[in-house]
């Protein structure tokens, strides 16, 4: 499903939010979004999700107006919102039996998802018995359950330690392979975007424009990002990033590893 920006602005109470925004986002193309906090990046992911309307300008899925949720479009949060009285199996299954799949056939698929996230075996554990990774690894596979046509990445990862992210990276990027849904990905990761995506869009602070737009190739990329180095400096130093900064940061965390 191919979603399109046409002269989009917002505004909250009169304050511009995002300013004029126009973008294509090709069938199966994964876009990082990039800025400094609040510039309206998980805006965006709102208006394509049908949670809100532009105040100008249009957002459309295969040509036509987003006028609210539908399950073809999938937003999933930083926090993985899972009911905490249900077991992982169940908060799985929920997805389908809101769209009035059987309990048995729900029951069945969500089996099946958690394995593919590698949590065969915690299928009857509930959320605050696994850990943080645990957790977001059962808010993938329910966001991948209904097979969206559009997946609407908030952040999906900022919460969990390093390690943790990476492994899940990759769970994401192969998921993304075999599913080939149109992915938007707000983060404020570089190395996650640089990781991920197809295309990278680096916003300026409020109201939201683009000051550069980088293209990728996702297909073959490790965690060895030394080839984008070049990119990753460009987009740090668009951010407001020096190399000074960010190498003293780099050295903190590897002291603390």
């Amino acid at each position: 499903m191919k979603l399109s920006f046409k002269h989009v602005n917002k505004q909250f109470s009169g304050l511009p939010v995002i300013d004029d925004f126009s973008r294509e986002i090709e069938e199966g193309e994964l876009v990082a979004l990039v800025g400094p906090s609040g510039c309206g990046k998980s805006t965006l992911l709102h208006l394509a999700a049908g949670l809100g309307v532009p105040s100008r300008g249009a957002v459309l899925a295969d040509g036509k107006d987003i006028k609210g949720p539908h399950p073809e479009r999938m937003l999933m949060f930083q926090e993985n919102a899972l009911y905490p009285w249900l077991t992982l199996e169940a908060n799985v299954a929920l997805a389908l039996e809101l769209q009035k799949v059987s309990k048995a056939s729900a029951r069945q698929q969500a089996r099946d998802w958690l394995a593919k996230v590698s949590l065969q075996g915690f299928e009857a554990y509930y959320p605050h018995q696994v850990s943080g990774g645990m957790r977001q690894r059962a808010a993938l596979a329910r966001a991948f359950i209904t097979k969206p046509k559009v997946l609407l990445l908030d952040e999906p990862f900022g919460a969990l330690d390093a390690l943790t992210r990476m492994t899940l990276q990759d769970s994401l990027r192969q998921l993304i392979r075999e599913e080939r849904p149109t992915v938007l990905l707000v983060t404020h990761d570089v190395d996650e975007a640089l990781f991920l995506a197809d295309r990278i869009l680096v916003f300026s602070p409020r109201p939201a424009k683009v000051l550069r737009e980088f293209q990728l190739n996702r297909h073959e990329k490790t965690h060895d990002l030394s080839e984008f180095s070049a990119t990753r400096r460009e987009i740090l130093c668009l951010l407001g990033i020096h190399a000074e900064q960010d190498a003293f940061a780099k050295k903190l965390e590897d002291i603390a590893a």
